[in-house]
């Protein structure tokens, strides 16, 4: 204990969404480590010292990281960036014992040689704090509850919106779940698991629609059950081929009844909607949705160029949209219809039109660094209409005008979530014609910017025509990749017991 004799709650955890289907791999730099105070001083505003859950428990440090979603972790770099995260437990726990642990993770990172790697670090964790020590998981919906990690953990949450708009309200629930589970001194809750045989993209689940919108409304009616800590559902994580991806609710608690009623009743409004999802748009190949774009009169016209979406997995760097837009005849022109293109990586061509300035045309190369599986580079010669230095993700910034296409090109990928990520770069997304970002669904400002828009079925790492992707390993039958079950799923709540030791030998 501390001289303010509070309990001592460290954190830690890594986070990648990561595709298996993309030729990308993700280095440890991608994770922007935050270690000790820097950890507590980017969660201020729930865990810092003046925040009620602050004046509960001292939080301590370990080390978090947070990368762009991406190809898979390299070993190497998940072992460099565990060491030192078992390594900072170390040290914690030697000035004094630590009576919780807040597991900060996404739930979909993918590491060569190794499936399931969450629970791995938490296993090695565990190694450190010991088997007595309580341990919080807060999560995205679209990771993956194994039935390792939910046995190694005693809470589990996960955000309960899609586009997430309540990642920090779900972060400080784990905290809160926590805090009030070391101040109750009960032991340990109850964990109902249920796996649930449905694999599907985000862009067919969101929350902004039924039936998901039904589904997740069904959560904090479960949560208020008496007896009930916490109710979630996961959705999984459809680009990445191990056992493990598929949906799965956790419901935790106190009253068995009330835990497992709750659990099955999730699960089982789950499984009655799994035939009515569908995407979040409207869909149709890269041609129709431009055919269909410029003969409507809604402006701006927004296209998902979704199969390279780097906020789902992938590269960022696949040019096929981008050289498909520039062969249209109708953007030859200046006077074309404006559209706006987000966007190509592109180093050199980003060094070569920072070099020649703003209103120089320049001739450059750019994409397909990293995956060229399904077009190559792209070469196009236009006008440098602006530079943007300085940005977190991309670094540098260029706009390219070839006819009425403005390109961005950027030094590192970057998702295009924002407006001011168009402003900022002299470009008026509201009164261009179309704009196309690689992207799934909308986030939510662009969505709210949208006069219409569709999902492009488009090629890449993270293609939301997923049966397409080769998946090998995912446990059979799966829904949609199997559309007859012989027999219906088995729904039943599996209690998971303990937590402070690798559970063997299980059948999930």
């Amino acid at each position: 204990m501390t001289e303010r004799n509070l309990p001592i709650v460290a954190v830690a955890g890594l986070a990648c969404e990561t595709s298996t289907f993309s030729p990308g791999r993700t280095l440890a730099p991608a994770f922007k480590p935050k270690r000790g105070g820097e950890i507590i001083s980017h969660y201020s505003s729930f865990i810092g010292p003046s925040t009620p859950l602050g004046n509960k428990v001292e939080w301590k440090g370990a080390l978090i990281g947070h990368a762009l979603p991406g190809g898979i972790v390299t070993k190497d770099a998940f072992e460099e960036l565990a060491r030192e995260i078992i390594a900072r437990l170390r040290d914690i726990v030697s000035q004094s014992p630590i009576q919780g642990l807040w597991y900060d993770i996404h739930g979909a990172m993918c590491v060569e040689g190794l499936d399931d790697c969450e629970a791995e670090l938490l296993r090695r964790i565990r190694g450190v704090i010991g088997k007595d020590v309580l341990v919080s998981a807060s999560m995205d919906l679209h990771g993956n509850v194994s039935r390792e990690l939910c046995h190694m953990t005693d809470l589990i949450t996960c955000y309960r919106t899609a586009p997430h708009v309540d990642v920090r309200e779900t972060r400080e629930r784990a905290c809160r779940n926590l805090v009030d589970l070391l101040e109750s001194e009960k032991g340990r809750p109850l964990k109902a698991w249920v796996p649930i045989p449905i694999l599907l993209p985000g862009e067919q689940t969101s929350t902004r629609l039924e039936p998901a919108t039904h589904i997740y409304a069904a959560v904090p009616e479960v949560e208020k059950t008496d007896g009930v800590i916490d109710a979630a559902i996961w959705v999984g994580y459809a680009w990445a081929d191990e056992p493990r991806n598929r949906a799965v609710v956790v419901v935790t608690g106190w009253d068995k009844s009330a835990v497992s009623v709750g659990a099955e009743k999730l699960a089982k409004i789950f499984w009655a909607a799994h035939k009515d999802f569908k995407f979040v748009a409207p869909t149709g190949t890269y041609k129709e949705c431009l055919d269909i774009a410029l003969a409507s009169k809604a402006r701006p016209y927004f296209i998902s160029d979704s199969g390279d979406n780097p906020t789902a997995g992938g590269c960022g760097d696949v040019t096929w949209g981008l050289t498909h837009l520039l062969a249209r005849p109708e953007f030859k022109s200046p006077s074309g219809p404006t559209v706006i293109y987000a966007s190509v990586p592109g180093p050199k061509a980003v060094e070569a039109a920072v070099q020649a300035g703003i209103g120089a045309t320049i001739t450059v190369t750019a994409g397909a660094e990293i995956d060229n599986l399904h077009a190559g580079p792209v070469t196009i010669t236009g006008r440098v209409h602006s530079i943007k230095h300085g940005d977190k993700d991309a670094v540098i910034e260029v706009v390219l005008q070839v006819g009425s296409v403005f390109a961005i090109l950027t030094k590192l990928r970057k998702p295009y979530h924002h407006e001011s990520d168009f402003t900022e770069l002299d470009l008026k997304p509201r009164e261009a014609d179309i704009v196309i970002v690689k992207i799934g669904y909308l986030e939510p400002e662009l969505f709210d910017m949208a006069k219409d828009w569709m999902l492009g079925l488009t090629p890449g790492g993270v293609d939301q025509d997923i049966k397409r992707l080769g998946h090998v390993r995912i446990r059979r039958p799966m829904w949609p990749f199997d559309e007859k079950f012989e027999k219906e799923p088995d729904l039943r709540v599996r209690f998971i017991e303990g937590s402070g030791e690798s559970l063997e030998g299980v059948d999930e």
